[in-house]
């Protein structure tokens, strides 16, 4: 589950209590929960500016006491960063700009409530921008400190030069050119610290990589030379060149370390940057390497692409012909990405069958055409392991690298993203293809999904939902008759529309709340109704997480139970395996609660965990209905029937009471019956219908 909206501390000025209730309510639908304040005086405005840190200041224009200037005037005074939104209904060019020339944000009209949503969340966005730049910069001001520190006690000689004159050494520095005082070094130029044969090649040295600038790659940073202590005594040492700054001035520092034999530190070097099965870079070079291209291309001094190449289909692979030979097709990869990329090109392993290719200087278009090249030239490629033949492809998602670039992290997980997007695709589901991240393609399904919430919203309002039900039957001759109760979003055309394209609502709880609970009183109705004719049914209603973590929700079901005069023993709500794993000590909590009230609990989609027997010594349950994945996999091979049985039978050890659903055909049902199932679902016995009308005896 993704991360929540923290809630928005919010000030309202509105002479109407309600006015200001409904814009409360556009937030929370909007998926913000609130922690609002009404202003009512100036005494109150100025108390509750004081007295708390607030994210928006939203007001409507009035003539009352407190005038939304007045709201500006007490903000500015007490040097508040509060993002003040206005909602008026003048609209001319000459009262918008005045208002903003005043400190308001932007100015919405009335009744405008999908601008003023979009208003507001951008606000928010820009807030949270200012607040992450002014923490960073105070983590900044902590950094340089700590860089003081650690400059001071580094045991490498650390000097910084400006214009050949030392502003800094530490005293390592110091101890190496036998300098007691730091204000004695400050007189030296650098110039002096050097062996007379050293100072020319130094000059040069220096000067070749001021001149050269920082984006320039073929720019010597280190250079070999003697230093000439205080004391006259010489010393081979190794000058390492960086571009830095020291109280805010640009200038040069030198790290100076004793001379050490150079094929060693390649040896060295190779082994802590490389991958040892292919040869390339490994993680932390490759990353490290991106990340100083990044900076790079947001300083406007370098563009590029990023090829995030993935083996297709590679662990079935490496399960059918092992480890070695999936080794070999590794390297084998490696050097079909050397063959295709340039000099300039940085290649890194970024996990078991991942590879990364930085390419300087690409644009969209030839990192497309760079990937179709890698692709054909796998594709075409015969890998030769365990003495056979075997052809791979590669999927491989690209990133634009340029000034609008995001950190590494996130670069990255765009790049996967467009690998993965690709094999939505059912044209290339399979793999061997490229695609080319664009945040069009993400923020149009971002705007889908707040369409879809809005949508939502207006059909709780308007009660355009449709309930549906389906049968499930005993295998064993129960007279029992249970349903599954689902539901439909009706559209402006009176279309369906699933849950899976509703739900879930990972950041919007209350909504997930408010649709649970409608979604029960209307099926505690229907059940209801139809039991008062003489039938004695049981009813399965699926929830989600946030009624799992609502702690109000035992108390208002047992009042919605006694309304409608409905033992609890009807009711039989269901969650699946993964939500109870997620929130394993609420789901324990809630199952005792509802049984309380003598409802039953059904943990659905069972059977994919690790150990999903786990979640039953936690979590009390009367049914258990098996992934669908099951019904496939018994009709395809004994060893999958074999492993239904073993849980059917260690299910029914631990009195649970177990459904089987997808069953499409009757093929499969003496397969069930043999293992041991209780109950079935699918389509093969009846599909979701508005009635609660299948005939059970004819079912048996």
């Amino acid at each position: 589950m993704q991360k929540k909206n923290p809630p928005v501390h919010l000030l309202l000025l509105d002479p109407s209590q309600n006015e200001a209730e409904k814009v409360v309510s556009l937030l929370r639908n909007a998926g913000h929960a609130t922690r609002a304040h009404r202003i009512t005086s100036l005494e109150d405005l100025e108390e509750s500016l004081g007295n708390q840190l607030w994210d928006l200041f939203i007001a409507k224009e009035t003539d009352g006491e407190v005038s939304y200037k007045h709201c500006l005037d007490q903000i500015k005074s007490q040097d508040k960063d509060i993002p003040f939104v206005l909602i008026a209904e003048q609209t001319a060019e000459e009262f918008i700009v005045k208002a903003m020339k005043a400190g308001v944000r932007d100015v919405v009209p009335v009744d405008h409530s999908s601008q003023l949503v979009l208003v507001l969340k951008r606000e928010l966005t820009d807030l949270e921008a200012r607040r992450k730049r002014r923490s960073i910069e105070g983590h900044l001001r902590e950094a340089e400190k700590r860089c003081n520190i650690l400059l001071e006690s580094s045991m490498d000689a650390i000097a910084y030069i400006n214009e050949g004159m030392h502003v800094f050494a530490n005293q390592a520095y110091l101890d190496l050119m036998a300098v007691e005082d730091i204000d004695e070094m400050i007189c030296i130029p650098v110039m002096d610290v050097l062996a007379s044969e050293s100072t020319g090649p130094f000059k040069n040295f220096l000067k070749n990589f001021t001149d050269r600038g920082l984006d320039d790659e073929n720019k010597e940073s280190e250079l070999a030379c003697k230093i000439q202590k205080q004391d006259g005594a010489e010393v081979e040492v190794v000058i390492n060149c960086s571009q830095a700054t020291y109280d805010g001035e640009e200038c040069t520092q030198l790290i100076i370390r004793p001379e050490v034999d150079p094929d060693l530190e390649e040896k060295l070097r190779k082994f802590s940057s490389e991958d040892l099965l292919t040869g390339l870079l490994n993680r932390n070079s490759f990353e490290e390497q991106l990340e100083n291209f990044i900076e790079k291309a947001v300083n406007k001094q370098q563009f590029g692409v990023l090829l995030y190449v993935e083996l297709d289909h590679f662990d079935d692979t490496r399960d059918e012909y092992g480890i070695k030979a999936a080794d070999n097709i590794l390297g084998d990869v490696a050097s079909l990405l050397n063959k295709n990329a340039k000099d300039d090109f940085a290649i890194g392993r970024m996990g078991d069958d991942i590879f990364g290719v930085l390419a300087p200087n690409l644009d969209g278009k030839m990192g497309e055409q760079l990937a179709a090249k890698i692709c054909k030239a796998v594709a075409e490629h015969l890998f030769e392991v365990a003495g056979k033949t075997v052809q791979m492809t590669v999927s491989i998602g690209i990133v634009r690298i340029n000034e609008n670039a995001p950190q590494t992290g996130e670069l990255l997980s765009r790049a996967l993203k467009a690998c993965n997007h690709l094999r939505e695709k059912p044209e290339t589901k399979e793999g061997n293809g490229y695609y080319l991240y664009s945040s069009l393609d993400f923020d149009d399904a971002a705007g889908q999904a707040e369409d879809m919430l809005l949508a939502l919203q207006q059909a709780l309002d308007n009660n355009r939902f449709k309930l549906l039900f389906q049968p499930i039957i005993s295998l064993r001759g129960e007279g029992e008759e249970h349903y599954e109760a689902f539901i439909r979003m009706l559209d402006d055309n009176n279309e369906e529309i699933t849950p899976d394209k509703f739900l879930p609502f990972e950041t919007h709880g209350d909504l997930a709340i408010k649709l649970d609970r409608w979604v029960i009183l209307q099926n505690i109705k229907s059940l209801s109704s139809h039991r008062s004719k003489g039938h004695e049914t049981r009813l399965f209603l699926n929830i989600t997480t946030f009624t799992i973590t609502d702690k109000s929700f035992v108390d208002w079901l047992g009042v919605a139970l006694k309304a409608a005069k409905l033992p609890g023993n009807s009711l039989i709500f269901q969650f699946n395996e993964e939500e109870a794993i997620q929130y394993l000590k609420q789901a324990k909590t809630f199952s005792e609660g509802i049984r309380k009230l003598g409802c039953r609990v059904s943990l659905s989609r069972f059977g994919c965990a690790l150990n999903p027997f786990n979640t039953l010594k936690h979590v009390e349950t009367d049914y258990v209905k098996l992934d669908g994945s099951f019904t496939e996999e018994i009709q395809k091979n004994d060893a999958a029937r074999d492993s239904l049985k073993q849980m059917v039978a260690q299910l029914q050890e631990m009195e649970q009471q177990t459904i089987v659903p997808f069953v499409e055909n009757a093929s499969v049902l003496s397969t069930l019956w043999q293992a041991g199932v209780n109950y079935i679902q699918g389509y093969y016995l009846q599909e979701p219908t508005t009635e609660m009308n299948y005939d059970f005896n004819e079912g048996e």
